[in-house]
């Protein structure tokens, strides 16, 4: 994929909230968490879904959420409707996890938007997940 095929990122920093953007070089995202305040879990969620618009081809996104040590119920429910939406289907996603109760909150989306959402990969190694997410996409459109 050329540089001129990569969707623009539209992503800016903006006071308050806790997590960054970066556009990974197959074109996809890289995003790290550092906090969930409602202020985070509102920006994050239009920015998931000015993405989905238009979304037209297998997209691989990294999440490190190393830094959240509990996941408020609310954001079970913004991502599961983010993989609800039907673009979501072109999406690998590989979390980044530190601890327990965040893998099981990250697993309980993945229950709850399964088939024929987001393919997951769930990590404690930043590696493993990189490792996983350049494997060839499997996912059909």
């Amino acid at each position: 994929m050329s540089q001129t095929d990569v969707k623009p990122l539209n992503w800016k920093p903006e006071p308050g909230i806790g997590y960054t953007v970066q556009r990974r070089p197959d074109g996809g995202m890289n995003l790290e968490f550092t906090d969930i305040t409602e202020k985070t879990l509102y920006h994050w969620r239009e920015f998931a879904l000015q993405h989905l618009l238009g979304s037209d081809r297998l997209t691989r996104n990294l999440y490190d959420v190393r830094k959240i040590t509990s996941v408020p119920r609310e954001v079970i429910q913004v991502a599961m409707e983010l993989n609800s939406d039907p673009a979501a289907r072109n999406i690998r996603v590989a979390v980044v996890v530190a601890n327990e109760e965040v893998r099981k909150a990250v697993e309980e989306v993945t229950i709850l938007t399964t088939p024929g959402g987001v393919e997951y990969g769930i990590f404690t190694d930043i590696q493993e997940a990189e490792d996983w997410l350049n494997k060839p996409l499997t996912q059909l459109i």
